[in-house]
C-alpha cells in the first residue's frame, strides 16, 4: 500500500513538472512560427464580397501606356479623380489614395492634385509613420518602448488640407507575414490618425463599429479574397475613359500601385506563396470593418492555463492505458482541439492551433514510451518471480510466443525424462518436527533443480518429495539424453555431502532413487482454461516414473533405449532380474547407470 501511495505521488509529481515545461515552452514562443503557419492555414478562408470596393491600378498596362510611374502618377491620379467626380449622380462614395505624396513641393502636378482632391470633396490620402523598439526623445527626457514612432511623413501641405488622412502602415510579424492591421496610433501631441481603411469605412458607413485592438492599436484581420482575386480596374482604362457610365457609384475606390517593380506587396496570412499588393490589404480591412467581421485573439495567460490544465488530464488519460486506447484519446484530442478552434473563431475568437495537439503529442508519446518500459519491468519482475515456480525455458517460451502459449494443446516430440525422488521420506517425515521435515525436504529439492537447471534441463513439477524433469523441450536440444543422464549422475554425487550433513543435523540418511527413460511424449498446455500446467504426458513418462519407483536407493535405473542411445559413452549393467514394471510385459531390459565415460 504504501509502495502504491509512492508511485501515485511520483506520477503526480512527475505529470505536474511535465505538464508545467511543456506549457512553459509555449508561453516563451518555441511554437511560436509552426503555430502562427497553422492558424493561417486553419482560419483564413476567402469569402465571397458584395462589390462595395474597387480598386484602380497603377498596373503594368497603365506603366506600358504612360511610361515610368513618377513621371504622370500626380497628375494622371488628379485627372483620376475629376473622371470619377465629374459626374455627381455617378460619383463613389469615397476615394483612397495608397499612395504617399509627402514633401514640401508645390509643382504644377501637385497642385493639380490637391485640387482635384479638393473638388471631390470625398478624398482620403495616405500618410505614415515609422516605429521601433528602444529610447526615444519624449518632452526633453528618453523613454523605452516596444512601439516608439521616431518619424512621421504625411502630404504635402496643399494635399493635405483638400483630403482627409489615413496611414497606410503595414506592419509585418517576425516571420514577415502581414497578420494584423493597425487600427491608428496617437501622435506625440495625443492626435488619434486612422488607418486608411478606418477612414475610408466610415466615410462610406457612419455607424461602422471599431474593430477589437490591442494596446497598440493592432487588430487580427480575416481576410476576404487572396492576392488578386479583388475588382481591380487599371488606371489606363479609367483615363481612357473606357469603363461604362454609374460604374463606380455609391463605391469605395482604391487607388494604388498593381505592379510588382513598384515594391508595395506582402506575404499575407491568407497566402504564404503569393504577395498581396498593399491596396489589396486595405481593401480586405476595408471588407472586414463594412461586414463587421471582427475576430479577438484570446489572452495568452488564459490560454495557458487552458492548456495547462489539459496536458493534465492527457497525462491521466494515457498513462498506464492500452495502446489502442491511448491513440483514440490522443486522435480525439488533437481533432476535438482543432474543430474546436475553428468553431470558436466563427463565433469570433481567435485560440493557438497548435499548443494543445503538440502538447499533447508529446505527452502521448511519452506516456507510450513509459508505459512500455513499466511494462517491460513488471515482465521482468513476472519473469523472475514465475521462474521461481516453473522452468526458464517454459517462462521464455511463455512470454515469447503469446496469447497462443496459454492456450490448452500440446505437440508431440521426443524426450528424455527423468524422476528422482527420496527413499524412506515418509517414514522419516513420521518421526522428526514438521520444521525439520521442511527443511529437509527443501535441501534435498534444491539440489535436485540445481542440477536439472545446470544441465540445461526443465523442471516440470514438485510432487512431495519427487521432481520431475525432461529435456529436448520446450526447446529442441542437442545430445538431450545425455544430458539426462549427467543431471541424474549430478543427484547421485551431489546426494552423498547432503547425506552427511543431514546426518550430523538431523540424524537421519538421504538417499535418492532415479530413473530415466527415453522416447516421444506429448508437451504442452495441460489442464483447465482456469488453471494449466506446461508438461509432458505419454507412455515415456509413465515407464520413467516407474524405473524410478523400483530403483533401489543411490541407484540410477534407466531403459534400454537410454543405454543404446549413450552406447560407448556411458557405463551400464543390465539387470539379469529386473523388476516387472506396471504396463510393461515380461522383458523389459532395464540398466543401472554406473559412469559417464
Amino acid at each position: 500500500m504504501k509502495k502504491t501511495r509512492k508511485l501515485s505521488r511520483v506520477t503526480c509529481i512527475l505529470s505536474l513538472a511535465v505538464a508545467g515545461a511543456l506549457t512553459l515552452l509555449a508561453g516563451l514562443g518555441a511554437l511560436k512560427r509552426p503555430d502562427l503557419t497553422a492558424c493561417d492555414a486553419l482560419y483564413q478562408r476567402p469569402s465571397g464580397t458584395d462589390g462595395r470596393i474597387v480598386i484602380i491600378g497603377i498596373d503594368q498596362q497603365s506603366l506600358e501606356a504612360y511610361g515610368p510611374y513618377q513621371e504622370w502618377c500626380r497628375e494622371g491620379i488628379a485627372r483620376t479623380l475629376d473622371i470619377l467626380n465629374a459626374d455627381p449622380d455617378n460619383r463613389p462614395a469615397a476615394i483612397g489614395i495608397d499612395i504617399l505624396f509627402g514633401g514640401e513641393t508645390a509643382s504644377r502636378a501637385d497642385q493639380a492634385l490637391a485640387e482635384a482632391a479638393g473638388r471631390g470633396g470625398n478624398t482620403v490620402t495616405a500618410c505614415a509613420a515609422e516605429f521601433e523598439t528602444g529610447f526615444a526623445e519624449r518632452e526633453g527626457r528618453f523613454v523605452y518602448g516596444n512601439f516608439l514612432m521616431t518619424a512621421f511623413e504625411e502630404p504635402f501641405p496643399a494635399l493635405k488640407e483638400a483630403t482627409e488622412q489615413g496611414h497606410i502602415n503595414a506592419m509585418l510579424d517576425r516571420d514577415g507575414i502581414l497578420r494584423h492591421h493597425l487600427l491608428y496610433f496617437d501622435l506625440p501631441d495625443k492626435t488619434r490618425v486612422p488607418s486608411l481603411a478606418l477612414a475610408l469605412a466610415k466615410r462610406y458607413q457612419e455607424d461602422v463599429k471599431f474593430p477589437p485592438a490591442d494596446s497598440y492599436g493592432f487588430w487580427y484581420l480575416p481576410y476576404s479574397k487572396t492576392p488578386g482575386n479583388f475588382e481591380i480596374r487599371s488606371i489606363a482604362d479609367v483615363l481612357e475613359g473606357r469603363d461604362p457610365a454609374g460604374y463606380f457609384k455609391d463605391k469605395i475606390v482604391l487607388i494604388g500601385p498593381c505592379a510588382a517593380g513598384l515594391q508595395d506587396s506582402y506575404f499575407t496570412s491568407v497566402d504564404h506563396a503569393r504577395q498581396m499588393y498593399g491596396v489589396e490589404y486595405q481593401a480586405n480591412a476595408i471588407q472586414a470593418m463594412l461586414d463587421g467581421n471582427y475576430k479577438r485573439e484570446a489572452g495568452e495567460g488564459i490560454q495557458l492555463v487552458a492548456l495547462f490544465l489539459l496536458l493534465l488530464a492527457a497525462v491521466g488519460a494515457f498513462w498506464r492505458r492500452r495502446v489502442r486506447i491511448s491513440t483514440a484519446i490522443w486522435l480525439a484530442l488533437c481533432v476535438g482541439w482543432v474543430l474546436l478552434c475553428r468553431g470558436l473563431y466563427e463565433t469570433g475568437w481567435v485560440l493557438h492551433v497548435l499548443w494543445v495537439p503538440v502538447g499533447v503529442s508529446v505527452l502521448y508519446a511519452g506516456c507510450l514510451a513509459a508505459n512500455y518500459i513499466q511494462a517491460r519491468l513488471e515482465r521482468q519482475q513476472v519473469t523472475r518471480t514465475f521462474q521461481r515456480y516453473v522452468a526458464p525455458e517454459i517462462v521464455s517460451e511463455l512470454m515469447g510466443a503469446g496469447p497462443d502459449a496459454l492456450k490448452l494443446g500440446g505437440k508431440k516430440c521426443d524426450v528424455a525424462v527423468l524422476f528422482v525422488d527420496i527413499r524412506g521420506f515418509t517414514a522419516m517425515s513420521e518421526e522428526l518436527d514438521p520444521e525439520q521435515v521442511v527443511a529437509i525436504l527443501n535441501q534435498y529439492l534444491t539440489l535436485t533443480t540445481k542440477c536439472v537447471m545446470d544441465f540445461h534441463g526443465t523442471l516440470d513439477k514438485f510432487v512431495g518429495d519427487c521432481t520431475m524433469a525432461f529435456w529436448n523441450a520446450p526447446l529442441p536440444q542437442e545430445d538431450y539424453v545425455m544430458l539426462a543422464c549427467r543431471a541424474a549422475m549430478a543427484m547421485a554425487e551431489g546426494a552423498k555431502p547432503l547425506t552427511e550433513r543431514l546426518m550430523r543435523e538431523y540424524d537421519h540418511r538421504v538417499s535418492f532413487g532415479i530413473g530415466v527413460h527415453v522416447g516421444s511424449a506429448v508437451i504442452g498446455n495441460i489442464g483447465a482454461p482456469m488453471r494449466m500446467d506446461y508438461t509432458a504426458i505419454g507412455d515415456t513418462v509413465n515407464t520413467a516414473a516407474r524405473l524410478e519407483a523400483n530403483a533401489p536407493a543411490g541407484t540410477i535405473y534407466i531403459s534400454r533405449a537410454v543405454a543404446d542411445g549413450l552406447a560407448g559413452r556411458i557405463a551400464a549393467t543390465l539387470l539379469k532380474d529386473p523388476p516387472q514394471l506396471k504396463g510393461k510385459s515380461a522383458g523389459f531390459e532395464i540398466f543401472t547407470l554406473d559412469a559417464i565415460l
